[in-house]
């Protein structure tokens, strides 16, 4: 796991410094996703990680979200030989588009690029959950949550990363003394 962690920084993924996350929260690591994405060596490899995990669980879809999360569905998918189906939104609600279904009682192993908050991941599971999906697992490339979640189901990371973050208004001083960046995809609206 180490020389991940290094091929991670190396790769210009993990990031430390001070960042503004799309929580709104401040932290002194941010994980790029798109340069993991970028390289399909990486990421194969930790979508077999996810991959040999999920194969005792017979999913028989895999489901991501928009953006990060269609790149995993497809390899994870892929590497299991079961279709993809994409979380999107519409008119700010997440849905299944582009006339996408899920079989009811389908069992859905449901996967992400990063754990921060575990967002995406929940909505991902309504979204699934209201199409009649049966939800069997949950498993991203990057947990880097400050504290375990109960997603009611099996949660997984192919690596785990330690970070902390603080709200705006309890930065450590350390942290408060470099310029703040806002990456990330999430916008608040």
């Amino acid at each position: 796991m180490d020389s991940l962690e290094r091929l991670l920084e190396e790769s210009g993924a993990l990031l430390r410094g001070h960042f503004v996350l799309s929580s709104g929260r401040h932290s002194d690591v941010y994980l790029e996703k798109f340069r993991v994405l970028e390289r399909p060596d990486v990421l194969s490899l930790l979508c077999s990680r996810i991959t040999d995990w999920a194969r005792p669980f017979s999913p028989e879809l895999v489901a991501g979200p928009t953006t990060g999360g269609v790149i995993i569905a497809f390899e994870v998918a892929r590497q299991l030989g079961v279709p993809a189906v994409y979380v999107e939104s519409e008119n700010g609600r997440k849905c299944l588009r582009r006339g996408a279904r899920i079989a009811t009682g389908a069992r859905v192993l449901v996967v992400d690029d990063v754990l921060t908050t575990g967002l995406s991941v929940q909505e991902t599971c309504a979204v699934i959950e209201e199409s009649g999906g049966i939800k069997v697992g949950v498993a991203v490339l990057i947990d880097r949550a400050e504290s375990s979640m109960n997603l009611g189901v099996p949660l997984f990371a192919a690596h785990r990363i330690e970070a902390h973050s603080f709200a705006p208004d309890d930065l450590p001083e350390s942290l408060a003394a470099i310029p703040a960046t806002k990456p990330g995809t999430r916008t608040s609206a």
